[in-house]
């Protein structure tokens, strides 16, 4: 659907990828392609692409900040970021762009930055990806990050494939562990592929910064170090134009719903059978002090709020206590639930995935076990009542 033609001439559409299959695929050798590189760095192993990659160092971690307040998940990536630092010999990089966020400059450096990027402009307050990613783009040109990590967030998967389009580089999404290979001291990105049937180590050797896409709660943040020294840069940048105007930004209430900190999770699958069973687990939920959490499908189904949701395309979590019912455990749910200290799971499929990364699988009808189990829970509840009553 890319060439379409028209009284004997070939017109490309919108849907052209610039793959450049059709230069080879044409067995008369009549198209040819004039596409401008905004890219330092090409692909090729040729020996001017492999001399342009060996200035590349660092590297860098693109901070989100809303208001003066940082993202969780740039402290996670600033972490793993030294892990990774450690092992190839470099440095942590921040990247800050805001307005009025150079008092946060030094809690960055606490959780482990070595040096802060940090522009701030007033025309910078709210999240804009038009500006930030050319803002990011120039940094990248001018001081040539070997590794780039973002949160895999609304503005982190809004940035990224700007970015690494712009920069002609690869670009990993929702990676849920990173490493360096030891010998090629490339990063190695893994992420569930094919539906998640698998996991696949997907690496970017030709062409830099290589760029990944982390989901907030994969890694922990280390403990900040009070005073920490780190270096800071002030770049001379003129804040681009954009084509689209803010004219009011209203805060989504259910961002106030934050499942991720959550020490107790009941979460539903659609093994609850219907919508109205979900009245069970909040029951539950309610009487452990927990929190509701979902599958994707019964959120596709639209039973409960997208925040609720579990797994690759929703929250990661790491409760004490994660009650799974009614839940299957496809690999993009358990990659957002294994760092869990305790799993239950409960469903009538003895075979269910979930079963087997769960530390107690019951067997049996779901709504039959959790009407027994918040009957036994009330139960208890009564009797120590009355003990407490009569002492």
């Amino acid at each position: 659907n890319a060439i379409r033609i028209e009284n004997k001439k070939a017109i490309i559409t919108d849907s052209c990828t610039l793959c450049r299959i059709c230069l080879s695929n044409c067995k008369f050798k009549a198209i040819e392609a004039e596409i401008e590189d905004t890219a330092e760095v090409k692909m090729g192993t040729d020996e001017a692409s492999i001399h342009d990659i060996s200035k590349y160092k660092g590297i860098w971690v693109f901070v989100e900040v809303k208001g003066r307040t940082v993202s969780k998940v740039a402290l996670e990536l600033i972490s793993e970021a030294k892990k990774l630092a450690s092992w190839l010999g470099t440095e942590v990089s921040a990247i800050l762009l805001g307005h009025n966020v150079e008092s946060i400059v030094q809690n960055i450096i606490n959780y482990g930055a070595d040096n802060v990027y940090i522009v701030d402009h007033p025309f910078l307050y709210n999240f804009n990806d038009e500006k930030y990613s050319k803002i990011i783009i120039e940094l990248i040109n001018r001081y040539k990050p070997d590794i780039f990590l973002l949160g895999a967030t609304v503005y982190g998967r809004s940035l990224a494939p700007r970015i690494a389009a712009a920069l002609n580089t690869g670009l990993t999404a929702d990676c849920t562990q990173l490493d360096i290979d030891s010998e090629k001291k490339i990063l190695l990105q893994t992420r569930p592929a094919f539906g998640g049937d698998l996991m696949a180590t997907i690496i970017c050797p030709n062409s830099k910064p290589q760029m990944a896409t982390v989901r907030p709660g994969i890694f922990k943040a280390s403990k900040s170090k009070y005073q920490r020294a780190g270096k800071v840069i002030r770049p001379d940048i003129k804040i681009p134009d954009s084509k689209v105007e803010i004219l009011q930004y209203i805060e989504d209430v259910t961002e106030n719903f934050d499942i991720s900190s959550a020490e107790v999770i009941v979460a539903a699958g659609r093994g609850i059978g219907d919508k109205k069973n979900l009245q069970l687990v909040e029951e539950l939920a309610s009487m452990i002090g927990g929190k509701i959490g979902a599958s994707r499908a019964i959120v596709d189904e639209g039973w409960i709020e997208r925040c609720h949701q579990v797994g690759q395309s929703g929250n990661t979590v790491s409760p004490k206590l994660y009650i799974a019912c009614g839940i299957s455990g496809a690999i993009q749910h358990v990659v957002g639930l294994k760092s869990s200290s305790v799993i239950i799971a409960i469903n009538k499929d003895i075979d269910a995935p979930i079963m087997k990364v769960a530390n107690y699988a019951f067997v049996g009808d779901v709504i039959e076990i959790l009407s027994t189990l918040i009957n036994e829970i009330k139960r208890l509840g009564t009797c120590c009542n009355s003990y407490h009553s009569s002492s």
